[in-house]
């Protein structure tokens, strides 16, 4: 499956729910957001089989978002559905990691191919500043769940750090996680979308520097990259490897292979664009009729976003757990 700017498409990020038990800084207000009523919130049945008629179009993989994804019951039972699906390859998961242990079994019955787990800070105080939940929730919990994800055989695990001045302090112990384990650590730029776009992150350049302080020098990575546009490093001595998404300072649109589909059923085309279509109207009649509006909106995909423009026109106006993470 190719897009207007002959791309191939091969990648989905699926938004199983909006709603999210924390409300970290740069993705909600601190006094939350109204939820989706349920009744607007696609079934899993419906996101399967949006899934199939995409995997018969050439997506090979599903990542499975928020929100929080695993608040929503029973996603053990979508994993095995989409896994179910001739051409699917991988179905992987985003997540904060506080369910991840208690519900990383039935997911692993059901087949789940990796899991990445967001964590920015391994200080307490500056978690629970940074999620505005430390009074429910604790660090310890969040690794909890990424040991019991190492432990688990054949399953690929990343953890994500958004690196915003905040945490400056928190760089170095977090690339060191990877230093023991079988890890992929990565460190993302901050996206100027929804309240991120009101927010100052570090650039890719400043945290290596800071990690090279600490660490020594960082040698490229010669392995296969995985289906995301990550870019990794090695460091001598560690089990596991550093990671660099910057869509800002080194813009991948060339090689986007990605689109979402909110728990809504709004099919994105281009996360920092409005730019796709709303298929749950769709859902009543043929699959012809989904897979005709999919290729369409694919065939006006951007050519990539401008962040360098806070302001665009038709820019996204929805905030990161309305969108999908």
């Amino acid at each position: 499956m190719r897009d207007g700017q002959n791309r191939e498409i091969r990648y989905i990020r699926v938004s199983v729910t909006d709603r999210c038990n924390l409300r970290c800084v740069y993705c909600m207000p601190p006094q939350g957001v109204e939820w989706l009523p349920h009744e607007n919130i696609l079934t899993y049945e419906e996101i399967g089989r949006i899934c199939r008629i995409l995997a018969e179009m050439g997506v090979d993989t599903v990542r499975l978002t928020g929100g929080e994804p695993l608040v929503r019951r029973g996603l053990e039972e979508l994993v095995a559905m989409l896994k179910a699906i001739p051409g699917i390859r991988r179905v992987n998961l985003t997540t904060n990691g506080l369910l991840l242990a208690r519900q990383l079994p039935a997911l692993l019955s059901a087949g789940l191919d990796g899991v990445n787990i967001s964590l920015d800070t391994l200080d307490q105080g500056q978690f629970a500043a940074l999620t505005r939940r430390g009074d429910l929730f604790r660090v310890d919990q969040v690794l909890q769940g990424l040991e019991a994800a190492l432990a688990a055989p054949g399953l690929e695990v990343k953890l994500n750090c958004v690196p915003m001045g905040y945490n400056d302090d928190q760089l170095v112990p977090l690339a060191l996680l990877a230093r023991e384990r079988p890890l992929a650590v990565r460190f993302i730029e901050m996206m100027p979308i929804g309240l991120g776009a009101h927010m100052e992150g570090r650039s890719e350049a400043w945290v290596r520097a800071r990690l090279e302080e600490v660490l020594g020098p960082l040698t490229p990575w010669e392995g296969e990259a995985g289906s995301g546009p990550a870019r990794y490093v090695t460091v001598p001595g560690f089990a596991g490897r550093l990671g660099f998404i910057s869509a800002v300072s080194h813009q991948f649109c060339q090689s986007c292979n990605r689109v979402r589909l909110t728990a809504s059923g709004f099919f994105k085309t281009c996360l920092q664009y409005d730019r796709g279509v709303e298929l749950r109207p769709l859902l009543s009649g043929p699959d012809g009729a989904l897979q005709a509006a999919m290729a369409a909106a694919l065939a006006q995909k951007p050519a990539g976003h401008c962040f360098a423009q806070r302001e665009v026109e038709g820019g996204e106006g929805r905030i990161m757990n309305q969108i999908g993470g």
